[in-house]
């Protein structure tokens, strides 16, 4: 057997578990409101419960970074599987709200185990020429997973509430048997690096991304993430409350517009990069993702939701590669520390806006989407002038469109 066609089948086990992971953490989203309410909570605990989870990967994403290298990336994918089993089993028996926060911390720090240790198992079973193909598949694997997560989550809330999240956790635990009996370790995984760099705490590597020439393009994600994360926490919720919708009606939404941005990620990302360049697809999206937000507070009923957030996950699915392309094409050689600190902003964005979004929701269900519509044309605003500095300062044009600045 070929050294190519050896590494197919791990990287078939990599997909399945980030399938199931993914699955696991969208299939929350149509069924939080119903749950809230059971347990006598607004908009603000809907809010921290998902920034909890996106607190607890934050924080412990450098420590499974480093124990993967020193470790193994077996052990760190098994360790983060189990605990995301027991993460569903607790939050689906949970009878106390605090053991819903607890049940999320564990899910976070399984992600963190789970998430880098797969994209650097897959590092170490490609070479240069295939390891984009093997990140792609298992992009395709995430992306797929968190789509239809909502709708599985839906649908097997008509067996009870307790149901999506019981399944997701003997699914993952599925997962991690699976790993143990036939995911070998990599090679080059299992051999530590001489003399191996230590890594800067985390502090240090965002207050050196200040330095960096791409630095307003982080604080773009931070803003675009924190302002997005207003809508994509609250939706269900908000749908919920003002027209009844049930978990199934949610997930559908959540469905169709996740199949959306897929669609236009795969057919038409590229090519609208090409044509127009990046600064004009991000100025242009950032207008599109702002009216959409401000449009749902007009919306009547089903069909309207549906096409309101059918535009806000086309202008999402845009936005941040416009922005991680740029990012990428101005960090030269950094292009790790680029990414990481592009994901940290993100993640930091992503903890904060649902936390913000549940308090303002209870103060009013409007006020996530008047205040997320003013944050994302803020990073708008910073987008014009940044495009138009670089204009003026001509050391970086040839990276652009000649129609990519406005």
């Amino acid at each position: 057997m070929s050294q190519k066609n050896a590494h197919q089948f791990p990287l078939l086990i990599l997909m399945a578990n980030m399938f199931i992971v993914m699955t696991g953490i969208g299939l929350v989203i149509p069924i939080m409101p119903t749950i809230i309410h059971h347990f006598g909570a607004g908009g603000k605990t809907f809010g921290a419960l998902i920034a909890t989870f996106a607190l607890a990967q934050f924080i412990f994403s450098p420590l499974a970074g480093d124990l993967s290298d020193r470790l193994g990336r077996k052990k760190a994918i098994v360790f983060g599987l189990i605990l995301f089993s027991f993460s569903q089993f607790l939050f689906a028996f949970s009878q106390q709200l605090v053991l819903l926060y607890i049940s999320r911390i564990f899910g976070g720090i399984g992600a963190a185990f789970m998430i880098p240790s797969m994209m650097a198992f897959v590092a170490d079973i490609t070479t240069v020429e295939t390891r984009a193909k093997g990140m792609g598949r298992l992009g395709a694997s995430m992306s797929l997973g968190f789509v239809v997560g909502p709708g599985i989550g839906g649908f097997l809330s008509t067996l009870g509430l307790q149901a999506p999240f019981f399944i997701a956790g003997v699914a993952a635990a599925l997962a991690a048997l699976l790993s143990i009996l036939f995911l070998k370790e990599p090679e080059r995984a299992a051999i530590p690096a001489a003399a191996p760099k230590k890594r800067d705490p985390l502090l240090k590597q965002l207050a050196l991304s200040a330095k960096k020439p791409y630095f307003i393009l982080l604080m773009m994600m931070f803003t675009l993430s924190f302002g997005l994360a207003n809508y994509q926490a609250t939706i269900s919720l908000y749908t919920n409350v003002k027209f009844g919708f049930s978990p199934s009606d949610i997930s559908i939404l959540m469905v169709v517009g996740g199949l959306i941005g897929v669609i236009v990620q795969a057919f038409i990302l590229d090519r609208a990069l090409r044509v127009f360049g990046e600064v004009r697809v991000m100025n242009t999206m950032l207008v599109v993702a702002a009216a959409a937000m401000l449009a749902l507070l007009f919306a009547t009923g089903f069909v309207s939701v549906l096409a309101i957030s059918a535009f806000f996950f086309t202008a999402a699915s845009l936005l941040r590669p416009a922005i991680n392309t740029t990012v990428s094409k101005m960090a030269g050689s950094e292009q790790g520390f680029a990414a990481g600190m592009n994901n940290a902003y993100m993640s930091i964005g992503n903890m904060i806006g649902p936390a913000l979004a549940g308090t303002l929701f209870d103060i009013n269900m409007a006020l996530p989407y008047i205040f997320g519509a003013v944050i994302i044309l803020v990073t708008l605003i910073i987008c014009i002038k940044w495009a138009r500095s670089l204009k003026k300062k001509q050391n970086l044009r040839p990276n652009y469109h000649p129609r990519s600045t406005p």
